[in-house]
């Protein structure tokens, strides 16, 4: 599953279901899709997300690897980013965002 983020103030943003769901619940929401912040929400929703990833950076949202998986992990510091991004521009803009 994909989920995408939209808003008028970013480019819409798409990412794979359960690093989304991660992250939005790292929001504060209940992780529901489909979703939105209210514009006056966007602020707190940001500031959580921003907490979350800064108490554990190096944490992954990636599945337990598999013997012999040596692929690199990803961080929750640069799956965050994106869309740490996009709620920065809704902020700043005064705009909704909504998810799907």
């Amino acid at each position: 599953m994909l989920i995408r983020f939209d808003t008028p103030a970013y480019a819409t943003l798409t990412m794979f279901g359960d690093v989304a769901i991660t992250l939005i619940k790292l929001m504060g929401h209940s992780g529901t899709v489909p979703g939105a912040l209210l514009a006056e929400d966007v602020p707190a929703a940001l500031e959580r997300l921003k907490r979350a990833v800064a108490e554990h950076p190096e944490a992954t949202l990636d599945p337990e690897p598999r013997p012999g998986d040596d692929s690199p992990r990803v961080s929750l510091a640069h799956r965050a980013l994106p869309l740490i991004e996009l709620l920065s521009a809704a902020a700043r803009a005064g705009e909704n965002v909504m998810w799907e």
